[in-house]
């Protein structure tokens, strides 16, 4: 049994070496017939905070509020599912319902999104690697010390087989890639179990 949705693809590294959220992003809306770039969706609708320093401690956002840092920028991290969903909210307004499936199981993910023909965005870690713990820095909003897990991407899961699930990967011009069940499902918790599906209204 296989299945895998044929949506567009987009190379982040040149131009938005963190940017694999919004390109993830911007290949499933092109798929849905949105005529949108990369730029368009990270300067326009993309919530972003710079770090800052203050006598010596290193100041950041949190990625639940916001993108840390710039996607154009190789030194700068990520963003969470929260950030993203409101960004595509923004975006395709009343068309479709943006749902926040973070600790959704990825069998019912293949049920409700992939079996329908909806690609489904997709947090784990980069070319599959182990997570790795840190750096650190402290929350503007509320001054607790926040630790990011390393190796954190994401990309658009648009299939899967009986051995496992094929994403388009936007790092490094990788394409369509095919990952074992497992190695996903553990990369995935890695990083919180964080994914965001699309539903038309």
């Amino acid at each position: 049994m296989k299945n895998i949705i044929a949506t567009p693809y987009i190379n982040q590294t040149p131009k938005y070496p963190t940017g694999c959220e919004s390109v993830s992003a911007v290949m499933l809306l092109q798929y849905l017939g949105y005529s949108i770039t990369p730029e368009e969706f990270i300067d326009i609708y993309l919530e972003k905070k710079a770090f800052e320093k203050k006598e010596g401690i290193l100041y950041g956002p949190d990625p639940n509020k916001y993108f840390c840092g710039s996607p154009y920028d190789e030194n700068s991290f990520g963003c969470y599912a929260p950030v993203l969903k409101r960004a595509i909210e923004k975006v395709v307004k009343e068309d479709y319902l943006i749902i926040d499936e973070t600790d959704t199981d990825l069998e019912e993910l293949k049920r409700e999104y992939l079996d329908q023909g909806m690609p489904v965005i997709f947090w784990a870690c980069i070319k599959m690697r182990e997570p790795i713990v840190g750096p650190s820095w402290v929350l503007f909003e509320t001054e607790e010390e926040f630790t990011w897990i390393s190796n954190e991407h994401c990309m658009l899961l648009v299939g899967y087989d009986d051995e496992g699930y094929y994403f388009q990967d936007p790092d490094e011009n990788r394409g369509l890639m095919h990952y074992e069940k497992k190695l996903v499902e553990n990369r995935h918790k890695a990083q919180y179990n964080m994914a965001i599906g699309m539903k038309r209204k």
